[in-house]
C-alpha cells in the first residue's frame, strides 16, 4: 500500500488492521470525490460536456427532461468517481494481493470503454457513441483479461478451489470447475457473463438522479461484508462459507467504492449537478461483480443487486417482446424506472405518475432490503 511508503515504511500497527484500512479507504474516497467533484464539474461545464436528453426516442422523456432543466446537464461525472476510488485503493490496499490488482485493472479497463463511449457521444456530432458490438468487444477484452488471469493463477498455484462455484442455501456443496480444462473454460465463460452482465445492468440503471449511486451504496456495503467474512478463517468456519484469505483485502476496495459513490451522490442527488455516464456506471458494476466472484457469491448477486438486474431484465424483455410481436410493447416503457416515471405503472398507461425522487427513494429501499436478505444467506446454509 502506498500509504505505508508515505509513512516511512513498516512499523505502524494500525496499518495491519483491516477494519481501520477499510474505514480509511471509504473516508479517503469520499473526501477525494467531494474535493474533485466541484472543479471537475466546472471544467466539464466550461467545455460544454452535457447530456443532450433530446436524443432519446421517447418524446415524453425528452419533454420532461427539458421541463425539469436536465437538458445539457453536465455528464461524465464518473471520471472523478473512478479517480477517487482508484487513488483510495492505491493508498490503502495491499497491492501484492492479486485480486486487488485485477480489480484495479478491471475498473480501469471498463472505465476506458465507458469514457470512449461518452466522448464520442459528446464530441462527435450526430454520434450515439460506440456501437453495441464495439462496446461489448471492449468490455469483453477487459473482463477476459481479468478472468483468464485469475484462472491462470488458480492453476499455477494449484488452488483449483478458487474456481469453484457455491450455490446458496446448500451446505457443503460446491460446483468444481478448476480441475479440468473444460471446467476452467466454463468458469471463464461464467465469469465473463457475471461481470459483463452486471456492468451493463448498472449502466442501464444509471437513468435518474441518485438512482445508481444510492443503490451501489447498499450492494457495495454488503459485498464488502461478504469479502471480509470470506477472508477470515474464524468467521468463514462459523458461517460455513469458503475461506479465501485474499478476499479480506477486497473489503478495503469495496469500502473505497462505497466512499466514492457517497461523494459522487452529493453532486448527483436530485436535482443533479452532474450525471455519471458510462465512464462510471460500467466500472462500478464490474467491480461489484468482481467482489462477488472473489467472495464466491456469484449466485447471490442477482438478489444482492436486484434493482440492477430488474432494470436489465425489463429492457431485455421489452426488446425481445417488441421484435417477436411486430412492434408491441410488454411494458409501457423500459427500463422499469422510466415506466414508473411516465405512467406510474409499468404495464398499463394512465396510472398516477411517480415523481422521480419517489422512484429513486423506493429503489434505495428495495436495494437495502435485498442487501440485508443476501447477508442473511450467510447463515442459511
Amino acid at each position: 500500500m502506498i500509504i505505508e511508503f508515505l509513512m516511512g515504511g513498516a512499523g505502524f500497527d494500525w496499518l495491519d488492521s483491516l477494519v481501520f484500512r477499510a474505514a480509511a479507504a471509504a473516508l479517503t474516497a469520499f473526501v477525494l470525490a467531494m474535493a474533485l467533484g466541484r472543479p471537475t464539474i466546472a471544467w466539464l461545464r466550461s467545455h460544454r460536456v452535457g447530456e443532450n436528453t433530446s436524443k432519446t426516442d421517447a418524446p415524453e422523456l425528452a419533454r420532461r427532461a427539458e421541463a425539469s432543466g436536465k437538458n445539457n446537464t453536465t455528464t461524465m461525472g464518473g471520471s472523478f468517481l473512478v479517480t477517487s476510488l482508484m487513488v483510495s485503493v492505491l493508498l490503502w490496499c495491499d497491492l501484492s494481493n492479486l485480486q486487488v490488482v485485477l480489480g484495479l485493472v478491471l475498473v480501469a479497463g471498463l472505465s476506458a470503454v465507458g469514457f470512449v463511449d461518452d466522448y464520442l457521444k459528446l464530441a462527435v456530432k450526430g454520434s450515439s457513441g460506440l456501437s453495441a458490438k464495439a462496446k461489448l468487444a471492449g468490455q469483453t477484452i477487459a473482463v477476459l483479461f481479468v478472468v483468464v488471469g485469475f484462472a491462470w493463477y488458480a492453476h499455477a498455484s494449484g488452488r483449483f478451489s478458487l474456481l469453484d462455484v457455491y450455490p446458496p442455501f446448500l451446505k457443503d456443496i460446491e460446483i468444481p470447475l478448476g480441475g479440468t480444462v473444460f471446467g476452467t473454460l466454463v468458469f471463464i465463460a461464467f465469469g465473463w457473463l457475471v461481470i459483463a452482465g452486471t456492468a451493463n445492468a448498472t449502466n442501464i440503471t444509471d437513468g435518474m438522479d441518485g438512482l445508481l449511486a444510492g443503490c451501489v451504496l447498499m450492494s457495495g456495503s454488503a459485498l464488502a461484508v461478504f469479502c471480509y467474512v470470506t477472508g477470515r478463517s474464524d468467521w468463514s468456519f462459523y458461517l460455513d462459507v469458503p475461506y479465501i484469505p485474499e478476499a479480506a483485502e477486497m473489503a478495503v476496495m469495496g469500502s473505497a467504492l462505497v466512499g466514492s459513490c457517497l461523494g459522487f451522490l452529493y453532486y448527483n442527488a436530485h436535482p443533479a449537478e452532474v450525471f455519471m455516464g458510462d465512464s462510471g456506471s460500467l466500472p462500478i458494476g464490474g467491480l461489484l461483480a468482481w467482489m462477488a466472484m472473489v467472495a464466491k457469491q456469484e449466485l447471490v448477486l442477482p438478489l444482492l443487486g436486484f434493482v440492477f438486474f430488474a432494470e436489465l431484465g425489463s429492457s431485455a424483455l421489452q426488446r425481445v417482446w417488441y421484435k417477436r410481436t411486430g412492434g408491441k410493447r410488454l411494458f409501457t416503457m423500459a427500463p422499469i424506472h422510466h415506466g414508473l416515471q411516465t405512467t406510474g405503472g409499468i404495464f398499463r398507461p394512465g396510472k398516477k405518475e411517480w415523481h422521480e425522487a419517489t422512484i429513486v427513494t423506493r429503489a434505495w429501499i428495495v436495494a437495502a432490503v435485498c442487501a440485508m436478505a443476501s447477508l442473511a444467506l450467510l447463515k442459511v446454509r
